[in-house]
């Protein structure tokens, strides 16, 4: 049986993969270190719902309902959607340790809605692609003659 302990996981890569650690085909779990003044991601949304443990420290989530601090042993769950975009942030003194967890799994998709963009994350390096909604096409878009059997 493999282990992963959140308190003491070293964290050489800027987060922990503790599912891929543990072999989970079925949930997505990090470990983040925000060190003070640091956030983990750009405020964002997925369409699964995503949990966040605090381990260590405390930290400000921004929510759409505006900040909310949270401290050691804080858990919360955002929703699927706009309704749960969030960015966590280290405004204190000291560093702390968070647990995001979620049954999220590739492909799967990140909305920003304050750069106005769209991530996919298939699950392979070549194919992750960021882009800026206002450069979307339509699906036909390049398909001349997809209805016609040729």
């Amino acid at each position: 049986m493999e282990a992963v302990n959140i308190f003491s996981a070293e964290n050489l890569e800027g987060r922990v993969d503790v599912a891929r650690a543990l072999r989970s085909t079925a949930t997505t779990m990090f470990i983040y270190d925000l060190a003070p003044g640091q956030s983990s991601s750009p405020y964002h949304y997925e369409y699964e719902e995503e949990w966040l443990l605090v381990i260590e420290g405390t930290i400000v989530v921004r929510a759409p309902d505006g900040e909310h601090p949270l401290e050691r042993g804080d858990l919360v769950c955002f929703p699927p959607g706009p309704a749960g975009a969030h960015k966590l942030m280290n405004r204190s003194e000291s560093p702390a340790r968070t647990l995001m967890f979620s049954s999220s799994r590739v492909p799967a998709v990140s909305v920003y809605p304050d750069s106005d963009k769209i991530a996919v994350w298939p699950g392979d390096d070549a194919n992750e692609l960021i882009f800026k909604r206002s450069t979307a096409v339509p699906w036909s878009d390049g398909e001349e003659g997809w209805d016609k059997a040729l």
